[in-house]
């Protein structure tokens, strides 16, 4: 049985609906995917390693996603936030590649230009699914009555019509920030509050940074000289 009250658990099945857990396996996916399509120099040898090891884990994640109860497992998180640290690392390894490869090694501009789009959006990709599961204690945490306290300050928290301090983002909310925080290198209107979150931020902008001011420039002065 439910350890939430009647009125509660129909809040937190409501929080449920407008808060699924299938846009972050996609994402997760979708990042995966763009891994596989960056050229073979871009990555560990046999270069089908760590993409099968984090298809797995995915494979894990969705069959352990909550369907009768809404109450936070921790093994699932940890499970989740492993796989998305080694998407991560993978595509930390991706851009360190790209980079050494453009300062030691004359590479086709159009390849370059390419595999830097796909490494910064899945840039934008894995620090949604970060964001969206560090925030609050992650999205089951998020769907309970009480609430933990934020590691992020959405614009609505600030306005008590807009919900106020008990205003619950969802993964909308975490995919624009992840992509305003690595355009602009920085947040906007969405603060990190505690320690972690501005780790995470930081580093994000760190390689969006590394990604737009080195790679895309490099290759943009190859095409124009």
């Amino acid at each position: 049985m439910s350890e939430l009250g009647p009125m509660a658990q129909r809040r937190a099945e409501d929080l449920a609906r407008r808060d699924p857990f299938w846009p972050a396996q996609l994402t997760v996916l979708a990042a995966i995917g763009l891994s596989l399509h960056l050229p073979s120099y871009l990555g560990v040898h046999p270069v089908w390693v760590i993409p099968s090891v984090e298809g797995v884990l995915l494979a894990a994640l969705v069959a352990t996603t909550p369907r009768e109860h809404l109450r936070p497992m921790p093994q699932r998180r940890g499970l989740a936030l492993g796989l998305v640290g080694l998407v991560s690392a993978s595509n930390v390894l991706n851009l360190t590649l790209l980079v050494h490869r453009l300062l030691h090694h004359h590479t086709d501009p159009h390849a370059l230009i390419l595999a830097g789009v796909e490494i910064w959006i899945t840039n934008v990709l894995l620090f949604t699914v970060w964001y969206w599961e560090l925030d609050r204690g992650g999205p089951l945490a998020r769907k309970l009555e009480v609430l933990r306290p934020p590691d992020f300050l959405f614009p609505q928290m600030t306005e008590p019509q807009l919900g106020g301090m008990d205003w619950r983002a969802t993964y909308v909310d975490y995919l624009y920030t992840s992509f305003t925080n690595a355009s602009a290198f920085s947040p906007t209107d969405t603060m990190p509050l505690t320690a972690m979150a501005k780790m995470l931020m930081l580093v994000q902008s760190l390689a969006s940074l590394v990604t737009i001011g080195m790679v895309f420039a490099r290759a943009v002065n190859i095409l124009t000289g």
